[in-house]
């Protein structure tokens, strides 16, 4: 334990960046596991799709929507769900929503609005289409 306390007094910023960091990630771990907002990884979400009909909303810009995009999957952008200009999903509010973009990260914003306008079941792919093609798992490309 003086060992600890002698490193913190020898290197305050270097131990402060320590607390924060792991206050960060205390505070993430505990968001996630009391968040609305579910995260799937790519087995979870074959199943989902298989077993309960869960809808896909694949988020990014349509070239890269088009430069592949898991089956099924429905392009809807980020700014038409902010607008509530949510192309169809109206009618399914309570299927399972799964939001899908790049890494992951954006989609949590869409899950998080379309909770907000009443749907019941909305989770995130983790990781996003990058995990989805880094499990090389197919994907649909679209010629245009």
């Amino acid at each position: 334990m003086q060992q600890y306390i002698e490193f913190a007094t020898n290197h305050p910023i270097l131990s402060a960046v320590w607390v924060v960091l792991f206050v960060m990630l205390i505070s993430s771990l505990v968001k996630s596991r009391f968040s609305a907002i579910k995260q799937v990884n790519t087995t979870e979400l074959t199943l989902q799709v298989n077993r309960q009909n869960a809808i896909l909303v694949d988020i990014r810009n349509e070239a890269d929507f088009n430069k592949g995009h898991i089956t099924g999957a429905r392009n809807v952008q980020m700014t038409a769900i902010e607008k509530q200009q949510l192309a169809g999903l109206e009618k399914h509010k309570a299927e399972p929503i799964i939001v899908i973009c790049q890494a992951g990260v954006t989609a949590q914003k869409a899950a998080a609005s379309l909770l907000k306008q009443g749907f019941t079941s909305v989770s995130v792919l983790q990781g996003g289409m990058g995990s989805w093609s880094s499990a090389n798992l197919p994907v649909v490309k679209t010629k245009r």
